[in-house]
């Protein structure tokens, strides 16, 4: 049965380069699952095709003629709420700016797509699909539904690789409890937000902390800086080598895989460049293997809103190493993708709302 454009995500691509326009445009039309119906030059010629037709998706730059990306965004979402992926080149003095899209509204961020070696090409290309495709499934506030799947042999996937591309499988052996424990966080779609929020609600002295986040390179440090004025906890973007300790947070640097690992009863982390593994880097999958490896029963694990199944072979791995999982609600959840996925393969101890998470953090280590 042939896909009809019912069942594609359709998008609308909002951007002053006519030559990012005819790029995005070319990736995503490639893709079988996704429906480009419209590009325009900045929001005023946006606002005039959306008078017209409702895309399922927005890929929205931030600088613009005439209004920029988020004003436009600030007044789509107080009128007409529509899952929003802000497209920047991401320069680092304006990842302070690409913050406050995330906080207006906006569901993710991708990279602008530049001209580049083949393979570092179709991994973008790869990346941006992914990422508009996730957004389609975003709630806004109330449950969307999501896109009809496409049937089965229109697309081959790219493969996916596991975390076996990273790191050799968890070796269970015997491993004392400490009075100590390591946290390990995943998230992907909505994640930024939900951080915040768990993040905010930690107590200065709350365990040591390490996170992957689905994120383009250059943006983690702006988003870290950024938690680490509004938390109790210190929040930094991590550097290898760096301790885990009571009180921080190390959040994985864009477009590389953050590892924990353990010399005698210290805890600190690597960064390493390798292969997009669950096809993501940074990768929960990668994070939470290390962390099984390295911590056993002395981690908990939590795995957050975010589409796709990134995480859920690694947090089943740290439950078989004595860690303690916990799951993301779907009510809370932007997207319930990742949490369902590590359901369904048995990995999670517990479910909670977003709110309830940092509470039982602090439990578990009272429990210590």
């Amino acid at each position: 049965m042939p896909l009809t454009s019912q069942k594609r995500v359709r998008v609308l691509i909002v951007d002053d380069s006519a030559s990012v326009r005819q790029t995005l445009s070319t990736i995503l039309g490639n893709d079988p699952e996704i429906e480009v119906i419209g590009v325009a030059a900045d929001p005023f010629v946006a606002a005039k095709r959306l008078r017209e037709d409702i895309p399922d998706v927005i890929t929205l730059d931030v600088e613009m003629p005439r209004m920029d990306g988020i004003t436009f965004l600030k007044k789509l979402m107080a009128q007409h709420p529509i899952p929003v992926v802000m497209c920047s080149s991401l320069v680092e003095e304006g990842s302070e700016t690409l913050m406050q899209t995330l906080e207006a509204g906006a569901v993710d961020v991708i990279l602008k797509p530049k001209i580049a070696a083949a393979d570092h090409l179709a991994e973008q290309a790869m990346l941006i699909c992914d990422t508009v495709k996730s957004a389609a499934r975003a709630r806004l506030g109330r449950r969307r539904n999501a896109p009809p799947a496409a049937p089965a042999g229109l697309k081959t996937p790219a493969p996916k690789l596991t975390a076996d591309a990273m790191l050799p499988p968890v070796a269970h052996g015997a491993m004392a409890k400490t009075t100590e424990i390591i946290v390990a966080v995943g998230a992907s779609t909505g994640g930024t937000e939900a951080l915040r929020e768990f993040l905010m609600a930690l107590p200065a002295n709350a365990p040591g902390i390490v996170i992957v986040q689905h994120m383009p390179e250059h943006f983690t440090a702006a988003f870290a800086k950024r938690l680490d004025g509004l938390c109790q906890v210190s929040v930094k973007e991590a550097e290898d080598g760096d301790p885990v300790l009571r009180g921080h947070v190390l959040i994985a640097p864009g477009g590389r895989h953050l590892l924990l690992e353990r010399q005698g009863a210290r805890y600190h982390v690597a960064v390493k460049d390798g292969p997009l593994v669950s096809r993501h880097r940074p990768s929960v999958d990668v994070l939470f293997r290390s962390t099984a490896r390295a911590a056993g029963p002395n981690a908990v694990g939590v795995i957050m809103t975010g589409m796709g199944d990134d995480g859920a072979r690694g947090l089943l791995e740290m439950k078989e190493a004595g860690a303690h999982t916990v799951a993301q609600d779907e009510e809370s959840c932007v997207v319930f993708g990742m949490p369902k996925e590590a359901i369904a393969r048995g990995g999670v101890d517990t479910i909670l709302s977003l709110e309830d998470i940092a509470p039982h953090i602090i439990l578990q280590q009272a429990r210590r």
